[in-house]
């Protein structure tokens, strides 16, 4: 899957990153991190992981496989 979003940092529980969507939905982030950065609008690909639970509670876990900055 694909989503375009707005990459954030959240200090919660020591740290953890957050996808909110251009749809208005948050995605908590796990994974290829690699080119994180709060606040870069990007492209994410991955795929929900149903079964993972955590307790950042931002929203369903998204592993990702690549993230690709957008202009």
């Amino acid at each position: 899957m694909k989503l375009q979003g707005t990459i954030r940092r959240s200090d919660l529980e020591g740290g953890l990153w957050v996808l909110e969507t251009d749809g208005g939905e948050r995605y908590q982030l796990t994974g290829a991190l690699g080119d994180a950065k709060d606040g870069l609008a990007a492209e994410v690909e991955g795929k929900v992981d149903k079964n993972a639970m955590g307790i950042g509670m931002m929203g369903p876990q998204l592993a990702v496989q690549k993230i690709t900055a957008r202009k």
